[in-house]
């Protein structure tokens, strides 16, 4: 992501599928095995996501919309008013919708985010829903450089929200590289809202992630269905499953395809052996105290305004300004 807002069009198309091969060539070729999580998200993928979402046992989103539903005034008044809103894979934007319904006359509103269909829709509907804003979406990978275009009218100041704890997916120190990208496009003035999965009993994280549905389980053995259709490997998905597990010493989830047999798998001209009980990793999900968390965004440049969350304190959405001269 660039520090700078760049003058272009409105940007809405995929991400090249080279890099997705090349990504998957590299993580197979890894020592552990790893494919890169950003990859679940196509069409089935997003869909799956979405009834996760509704299930009883993850209690991530719902928990994560019930304090932005709650808490909304407060929310919009630490943000301020004439905001420019930079959403990092906000997706459906169900989210997104109940802090700009609080905002004070918003000035734009720039969604990045993978998943191109998903962008289209939630673009549409949010032009409907709020007809005086401008919107600015942006179909890219907000891990790479993205360029991010100007608006009409300059705004008060640069939001960057990053809701659904996808902070957790990224290694501690990759944490820090990528807060201080965002400490850069957020400027002097600027703020970060973002969403924290909180430590918690491992039943329960466990639970959210090993679903009682088998929704997890479909979402994660769609990853190699996708590699099969768009890349031509030909992993056999009847010899995958999949598995979740808290790490307590990493302080993570760790999300896992186990080989179920002694098998090769083809991709490009790449052939993988792969053992019996062997293990792909497609995810971490770190969780983190407050004061972890707080610390982990200072080392990016960021200081601790606020914390929103839940009566159990299952779930946080953070609020930093930068500490940038």
């Amino acid at each position: 992501m660039t520090g700078d807002s760049i003058t272009a069009p409105p940007q809405v198309s995929a991400p090249e599928s080279a890099d997705f091969l090349a990504d998957v060539i590299a993580g197979l070729s890894s020592n552990p095995r790893t494919i890169p999580c950003k990859y679940f998200y196509d069409e089935r993928g997003a869909a799956l996501f979405q009834k996760i979402c509704e299930l009883p046992e993850y209690y991530v989103t719902r928990t994560e919309i019930d304090i932005l539903d709650r808490h909304r005034a407060d929310i919009a008044s630490q943000l301020g008013p004439s905001v420019e809103l930079i959403g990092l894979g906000t997706g459906a934007g169900t989210k997104t919708r109940i802090l700009i319904e609080a905002l004070e006359n918003p000035a734009v509103y720039i969604p990045v985010d993978i998943s191109e269909n998903q962008l289209r829709q939630s673009t549409a509907l949010f032009q409907k829903i709020f007809p005086d804003l401008e919107i600015l979406p942006v179909c890219a990978d907000y891990l790479q450089s993205v360029v991010l275009s100007s608006p009409r009218h300059k705004p008060a100041r640069n939001i960057v929200y990053f809701p659904g704890s996808t902070i957790g997916n990224f290694e501690p120190d990759e944490a820090v590289q990528f807060l201080c990208r965002i400490a850069n496009v957020c400027y002097a003035d600027g703020g970060l809202l973002i969403g924290v999965d909180l430590k918690k009993n491992r039943q329960v994280l466990e639970a959210a992630y090993n679903d009682s549905a088998s929704l997890t389980a479909q979402f994660n053995l769609n990853l190699l269905q996708r590699i099969n259709r768009e890349l031509g490997a030909d992993f056999d998905l009847d010899q995958w499953r999949h598995r979740a597990i808290y790490n307590s010493n990493a302080g993570r989830i760790e999300m896992h395809l186990i080989s179920e047999s002694d098998q090769f798998v083809r991709l490009n001209a790449h052939k993988f052996h792969f053992r019996r009980g062997e293990k792909i990793i497609t995810e971490y999900s770190y969780k983190y105290t407050p004061d972890e968390f707080a610390a982990l965004a200072a080392k990016a440049g960021f200081n601790f305004v606020r914390m929103w969350t839940d009566d159990a304190r299952l779930f946080g959405v953070f609020y930093f300004v930068t500490a940038l001269e």
